[in-house]
């Protein structure tokens, strides 16, 4: 068992599906009136639609009474981030499936029958993902997800489809089903037994990469993350934090050292952690030398964070008990794309992904 399982209160949903769709709200008004509809529609004949409000500022919870009486609403207590909003809100349903659904995404049509599908004859599977395409360009994949995201050696996360800044145009390369390292948590479709049986999201990421550390917790226990490429969703990003933030930095940088720390197995652990170390020290120094000082204090800070929680992490990691798993890409991806330039996934040899 990774960690302790979610607490679990009288479900205050009544099942009419297998599936709940939950979109998790924070001062999403303008998202929830944008997308809400095609959700509904394209989703209510097989699933339950439900907003998890994350404690908005904004007249989410007043609009969402208005004018969507019918869709269930769950009010979180508090604003805890994208993990304890999600655990908060999943504790009260009662479903075969979760698709935990970010607010800005148009789903696209028929876009559940397939990942229900996938789900339904594999039971191996725990986790799966849609393709996820840009809303604002449908023609190219979406940075947050892309054809289903790996991680290499030293626990960079990349997608299929997307390479750092670089965005790939969807012209059917990535049109075939495969098993993935992580699904990305703008879509992820995920067995609610595992969810909470797996302690659900960690609550100390508060947001970003929470869900590669899900799906790496599900891996050591021995299911398959897949990536089913029939389903196709459409996101915006960066609705929450553009990507240019000092505090999406601090949080990237932080997060990542936890993942790696709590799941690396013995047999690369000391290696990667030093080397990690010594390569954000690296990054750090870049960002002082572009004139970035709020991402030099970001990284920084995230540091002093880790040495911090080290022994929360330590406890956490003998709890996971950490073993070798697949779909690791045994490279380097920063020297792989900025020196090989290696700017496409289909250049990456399939040898190297165990």
């Amino acid at each position: 068992m990774v960690s302790s399982p979610v607490e679990t209160q009288t479900p205050i949903i009544m099942m009419n599906h297998r599936t709940a769709v939950v979109i998790l709200n924070f001062n999403g008004k303008r998202f929830l009136e944008r997308f809400l509809p095609s959700v509904i529609s394209r989703s209510a004949h097989m699933a339950d639609i439900v907003v998890a409000d994350n404690d908005s500022t904004d007249d989410s919870v007043s609009f969402m009474r208005l004018h969507y009486p019918h869709i269930q609403l769950i009010k979180n207590s508090r604003n805890g981030g994208f993990a304890a909003g999600y655990n908060e809100a999943l504790a009260q349903l009662d479903h075969e499936y979760y698709v935990l659904l970010n607010s800005d995404i148009e789903v696209g049509e028929g876009w559940l029958e397939p990942l229900v599908a996938m789900m339904d004859r594999d039971p191996t599977i725990g986790a799966c993902q849609p393709k996820l395409l840009s809303f604002a360009d449908k023609a190219y994949f979406e940075y947050a997800g892309a054809a289903g995201g790996f991680i290499d050696k030293f626990g960079y996360p990349f997608c299929r489809g997307r390479l750092f800044q670089h965005v790939e145009k969807d012209d059917g390369q990535y049109d075939s089903e495969l098993e993935v390292f992580w699904a990305s948590g703008a879509c992820m479709f995920v067995r609610a037994e595992l969810y909470h049986s797996m302690g659900g999201l960690d609550t100390d990421f508060f947001a970003h990469m929470e869900e590669i550390d899900f799906c790496w917790r599900l891996k050591n226990v021995g299911y398959k993350i897949m990536y089913c490429p029939q389903s196709e969703v459409y996101h915006i990003g960066g609705g929450t934090l553009p990507k240019n933030s000092s505090r999406k930095t601090y949080l990237n940088f932080r997060n990542n050292l936890s993942m790696l720390y709590k799941n690396l197995p013995p047999s690369f652990f000391a290696y990667v952690i030093f080397t990690r170390l010594f390569l954000d020290g690296i990054a750090s120094l870049k960002f002082l030398i572009e004139g970035g000082w709020g991402d030099f204090f970001a990284v920084l800070r995230a540091h002093a964070h880790f040495y911090r929680k080290l022994p929360a992490l330590r406890a956490k990691r003998r709890k996971i008990n950490p073993q070798a798993v697949s779909r690791v890409y045994h490279k380097n991806i920063v020297i792989e794309y900025f020196l090989k330039r290696k700017t496409t996934f289909d250049r990456f040899e399939s040898r190297y992904f165990s």
